[in-house]
């Protein structure tokens, strides 16, 4: 047996209600039909491997053999490279 509950989103935009009509309207159901398809489709996507840049860079470099981690540049100064040493 599938309970179903009810959810009430307050404050919304105009303009936010407006194009949820107008989506519901090109898909020929109601916008509370429209907003339990947006919801289904958002809960159920697969998450996002990873949002940090190093991983995103790491995993575009996989087949290439990178064997260590990419470390997270954020706080901390970029100095550049000093090459007559």
């Amino acid at each position: 047996m599938t309970t179903m509950s009810q959810m009430i989103v307050r404050n919304l935009d105009a303009a936010i209600k407006a194009g949820l009509k107008a989506r519901a309207l090109r898909h020929g159901w109601s916008v509370e039909e429209e907003v339990r398809q947006i919801l289904r489709r958002a809960v159920n996507e697969a998450p996002s491997q990873s949002s940090g840049l190093g991983s995103r860079i790491a995993s575009r470099f996989l087949e290439e053999g990178l064997q260590e981690p990419i470390l997270e540049w954020r706080g901390h100064e970029a100095k550049p490279i000093v090459f007559d040493e």
